[in-house]
């Protein structure tokens, strides 16, 4: 399994960003309906309902485009996780899939301690 280092860069461009621009590769937007049955518009609505927290950077297994991740609810309540990467300001995500138990406790105490600040 992928490890991700925080990256405080990460969850100010999330906070701040006021809008998302998909970019889909014919591989990367198959990959994930058909492996984790998560659509397009689903990962799409974990950006774009702003709920979400970053989780990081891959730094294991190494890879030779830098690989970002974040975990969030969509529109529907489902909470994903969606690795991706970032070309010419636009994201490009490369999995999505159901969170795990860790990446759901992680998100839970993550938006926890947000609200409290």
């Amino acid at each position: 399994m992928a490890q991700f280092k925080f990256l405080l860069w990460l969850a100010y461009w999330y906070q701040q960003a006021q809008t998302f621009e998909f970019e889909w590769d014919a591989g990367n937007s198959k990959k994930s309906t058909h492996k984790h049955d998560v659509g397009l518009n689903e990962i799409e609505s974990v950006f774009e309902m702003k709920l979400a927290v970053t989780v990081g950077r891959q730094i294991t297994p190494a890879v030779n485009e830098e690989r970002l991740c974040i975990v969030g609810p969509t529109e529907t309540g489902r909470m994903l996780s969606v690795v991706f990467t970032l070309r010419d300001g636009r994201v490009r995500p490369i999995s999505g899939r159901a969170a795990s138990r860790k990446e759901r406790t992680l998100y839970e105490k993550i938006s926890k301690t947000l609200k409290s600040l």
